[in-house]
């Protein structure tokens, strides 16, 4: 990577400042005064800024009980983000793990690792999402079938994948999806007759929401979690 972009990352400096430092000869590699900020540089080698010894950013990983009414992105002009649930200071370089409906519910999560992202929701990795679904009406053992065999949404020329279904009662279904379709859940539960009336988030492969997260809460996953979805 470039020497001006190793600095303002781990360093939190612009660009702009981070070549400023360089050409003014602060900054050396492995011992080496270095003066042009397009320098290559490894994470390993040995960065100093004056007499301070640099480092890489390890990468976060957060999860978050996502409340209703907000939006999963970084930025909305219109609406209040999931984001605004997080301190400024953890905002740089973190993206959002898939998305939820502004009024879908749950797990949510959060990093700056954009490989550990990809695996997530690369569609070849059949990484599986669990909700609680509310229905408008009871579900019938007709739907059910359809839902576990797979579907055809409106607007796709295939079937969705085989869904898992746990009736928790005739209004209220436990859905296992291994895909990530725009407003799936909701176009699944349309295409067998019936409505959503909320949708809730518990677990994303073998993360499950962390019961004590009350609603906008957010911690950060543990090592075992994070490997988990390696």
């Amino acid at each position: 990577m470039r020497l001006d972009y190793y600095l303002s990352h781990s360093q939190g400096l612009s660009r702009k400042d981070a070549k400023i430092n360089i050409t003014k000869s602060r900054v050396t590699v492995n011992g080496i005064l270095i003066k042009k900020a397009n320098h290559q540089v490894l994470e390993s080698d040995q960065i100093m800024l004056g007499d301070v010894e640099l480092s890489w950013p390890s990468e976060r990983y957060y999860m978050m009980n996502k409340p209703a009414d907000l939006v999963c992105a970084n930025q909305d002009a219109e609406h209040a983000t999931v984001m605004s649930l997080l301190p400024e200071n953890l905002h740089k370089d973190l993206n959002i793990v898939g998305r939820l409906d502004k009024d879908t519910t749950g797990l949510l999560l959060l990093t700056t690792d954009g490989q550990w992202l990809h695996r997530i929701t690369s569609p070849k990795h059949e990484c599986s999402k669990t909700y609680l679904v509310n229905l408008d009406s009871p579900i019938n053992d007709q739907a059910i079938a359809e839902l576990t065999h797979g579907v055809m949404l409106n607007g796709e020329s295939r079937l969705t994948l085989p869904a898992t279904v746990e009736v928790m009662n005739e209004t209220c279904i436990r859905l296992t999806i291994k895909e990530g379709k725009y407003h799936q859940v909701k176009r699944m539960l349309a295409a067998v007759g019936n409505h959503v009336v909320s949708l809730h988030r518990e677990a994303i492969g073998s993360i499950e929401l962390d019961a004590e997260l009350s609603a906008g809460g957010f911690r950060e996953l543990t090592s075992n979690e994070v490997d988990a979805l390696r």
